[in-house]
């Protein structure tokens, strides 16, 4: 950027660009809403500056310190809370190594039948004489509607059992199926899988790990992705040949605060005009965007030829920890990806699709590439609904702020006390653990050094009286210096909400130091940490939740048949839940389910699913689904005569009559055994073996013959 387009410095030293001089066209508009950002998030950068170097343990260049002072040690308490944070996040939304997302149907689902049941006899006959059917038969028309009007929809099940289902409740005994939430299990699975595919909880930590530290994190997506899928087949030989192909799945991606620029006036994603991505790429990356659809080829060759663009932002040096000079990256191109919406002259400009179909107050969603003053793609929005695919999510809301708060800035004070604390400790401590030397040089010969070791010898002028060198004590105050930096620690703990313990302090007091205390505290951390959970059930999985549906239905062929109105459902909340208490509280509803009176009103499979996942195991390995269930059932049913049979076949034909009880209650005892045995037990004792007898463990070893 050349210099003219810089004016005075504003309030943080950092000079802002000049609205009024901008390029022409696009590239100019895009431009103008890049610094636009810039300027509207600089007090927000430097929060973030500060939180890296309390994250790092680096003093700002602007701590003063005074002369006695001669430590210099940061205590990096913020580093190991961002981590505890951090930590227990991603225990309590991938510990069951699955992804904390449910669909469901929604309470009176659109689009798609909630009952459906086998069609019978009864039903034609009386379908038939009565179009509109009984009371209670699921045929019934709403108020006001016709016949015409009540089309059955079934979603895929009109395919697979043409003729032979009815929507609406079944009657009693008949096959019951919910077509809506089996196509929003459908829905489900199909997400996961497509999660798992592209390694999509690297990318949510990344993100989760930002939010912690800076207070917001930032995923971007879905987009279409080509992944290539290692196949291997045999031909008619019986060979192997290796035969990959690629499909089409969707991939999000992890973003950066530090690249991610919304609409400066927005407090959320949905209420953004637009948001630009700011990369960084080098010549081989630039070169690489020509491959990609709908890139100008002619436009990035003449962005290569005129060469590098790209400048460190005052920020990049500190975060490269490298504060020395700027440093202009060689051979690095700045690229602005514009996600928002532009006029009608911009899209003439460009001759965007369906311009000509604009009026002059019209505005287009579009996704314009910016590199220098080149613009090297623009197209429509390719989504349907039209969005911006970005997800910002904070760790803790700040309120009218699109940017959140992380647990760095919040225990920001509590650290500068710490660190201060300990500074003043150690520099006591040096003081009190040596000697001070107050030396009368009048009383010595001139001109000698002065350093003190073991076996120095000093020389006094002749006649001179009196101690020439005094050692000095200084008194240890370290004592109240530790003791102000315990109270700074726990003022950090009480900022942040994460108690010393949950990141292992054993020195716990008060409270903390019986079993109730202990849960208390725990119990207080739990809560705090729901909230966080909320805000990325919220701001982040729910939106990509929906995200992975819309997409799924506008680019994914393979699930046509996946309608209706369907829910996404975050479940991290869900799993904020002490495990161990969950665990105890579903195990004895399991007990409780015992009583056959009960059974019936309790979904056992997913009881048993959920209990496996409070156990930190993975449901779909052990627990079965309704039809595994009842195939093992029925093996098990057929199994059990076997067993019995194979139990009593070898066995003495009066040993059933043995140990019955009698009409008096007496068990009859086994033939050659008296009944004065010890115990309550029905088994009579043997006789006493006797020295010799055969069996009699005392017996001498008999040589082989």
């Amino acid at each position: 950027m050349a210099d003219n387009f810089l004016q005075p410095e504003d309030d943080t030293g950092i000079p802002i660009s000049n609205p009024s001089e901008q390029m022409p066209g696009l590239a100019g508009y895009v431009k103008k809403k890049f610094e636009d950002s810039e300027n509207g998030r600089r007090s927000h950068e430097q929060r973030w500056l500060q939180a890296y170097k309390n994250f790092r343990g680096i003093y700002d260049s602007t701590t003063q310190y005074r002369d006695s002072e001669r430590s210099k040690v940061f205590v990096k308490i913020t580093k190991t809370k961002v981590l505890a944070a951090y930590g227990q996040i991603i225990d309590i939304l991938f510990a069951n190594k699955k992804f904390p997302l449910v669909v469901e149907a929604t309470p009176m689902p659109e689009g798609i039948e909630e009952f459906a049941h086998m069609k019978t006899p009864i039903d034609e006959a009386s379908g038939s004489s009565d179009p509109y059917g009984f009371k209670g038969d699921g045929r019934q028309l709403s108020p006001g509607a016709m016949e015409a009007s009540q089309p059955h929809k079934l979603g895929s099940y009109d395919k697979e059992f043409p003729d032979m289902l009815a929507a609406g409740p079944a009657k009693m005994g008949e096959p019951q199926l919910k077509p809506a939430q089996k196509m929003a299990l459908r829905m489900e699975k199909c997400i996961h899988d497509q999660l798992l595919d592209t390694n999509a909880t690297s990318v949510f930590r990344q993100a989760i790990f930002e939010a912690s530290l800076l207070g917001t994190g930032i995923v971007k997506g879905p987009f279409n992705f080509y992944k290539r899928v290692n196949k291997w087949e045999r031909d008619e030989e019986g060979q192997r040949n290796y035969s990959p192909y690629e499909k089409i799945v969707p991939r999000i991606e992890y973003v950066s605060v530090w690249d991610f620029h919304p609409d400066p006036s927005a407090t959320s994603i949905e209420d953004c005009e637009y948001v630009i991505q700011r990369h960084r790429m080098n010549r081989q990356q630039l070169r690489g965007l020509i491959k990609r659809p709908y890139f100008d080829a002619e436009a990035i060759e003449e962005c290569l030829a005129k060469g590098a663009n790209y400048e460190d932002k005052y920020y990049e040096d500190t975060i490269r920890e490298d504060e020395t000079e700027p440093y202009y990256q060689e051979n690095r191109f700045e690229v602005l990806e514009y996600w928002g919406v532009i006029d009608k002259k911009y899209a003439d400009e460009v001759g965007l699709e369906g311009s000509n179909d604009m009026s002059e107050l019209d505005q287009a969603q579009v996704n314009v590439w910016v590199c220098g003053n080149m613009v090297i793609r623009c197209v429509m929005n390719p989504f349907t609904p039209a969005r911006i695919p970005f997800q910002a999510f904070p760790f803790e809301v700040n309120p009218y702020q699109l940017w959140g708060v992380g647990v760095a800035e919040n225990m920001e004070d509590a650290q500068l006390l710490m660190n201060g604390h300990v500074r003043m400790a150690i520099d006591n401590l040096a003081l009190a653990g040596n000697l001070v030397f107050d030396v009368d040089e009048a009383s010595l010969v001139p001109g000698q050094n002065m350093d003190i070791f073991p076996g120095k010898i000093f020389r006094r002028q002749s006649g001179v009286t009196g101690t020439a060198i005094n050692g000095l004590k200084f008194p240890n105050t370290a004592g109240e210096n530790i003791q102000m930096y315990q109270i700074a620690r726990q003022l950090a703990d009480e900022e942040t909400g994460i108690p010393s313990i949950m990141h292992g302090q054993t020195g716990v007091t008060g409270t903390g130091r019986t079993a109730a205390g202990l849960s208390m505290l725990m119990g207080s951390a739990g809560l705090a940490m729901k909230t966080v959970i909320k805000n990325i059930d919220d701001s982040l999985l729910k939106p990509i939740g929906e995200a992975y549906f819309q997409w799924n239905m506008q680019f994914n062929e393979d699930v046509d048949d996946i309608e209706g109105d369907l829910e996404i459902k975050p479940r991290g909340v869900a799993a904020v839940m002490q495990k161990e208490v969950r665990s105890q509280r579903l195990t004895s509803l399991l007990q409780t389910v015992a009583n056959p009176m009960l059974a019936p009103f309790i979904k056992i499979p997913n009881l048993m699913r959920e209990l496996a996942i409070a156990q930190d195991i993975d449901p779909d390995s052990l627990v079965n689904d309704q039809n595994e269930a009842q195939i093992y059932a029925e093996m098990l049913k057929g199994m059990m005569p076997d067993a019995q049979q194979g139990n009593g076949g070898g066995a003495n034909p009066n040993s059933q009559q043995q140990g019955m009880a009698q009409p008096n209650g007496v068990p009859q005892q086994p033939s050659g055994t008296n009944n004065q045995g010890n115990g309550n037990g029905t088994i009579g004792v043997g006789a006493t073996p006797t020295a010799g007898e055969a069996g009699f463990t005392g017996n001498a070893p008999q040589p082989q013959e």
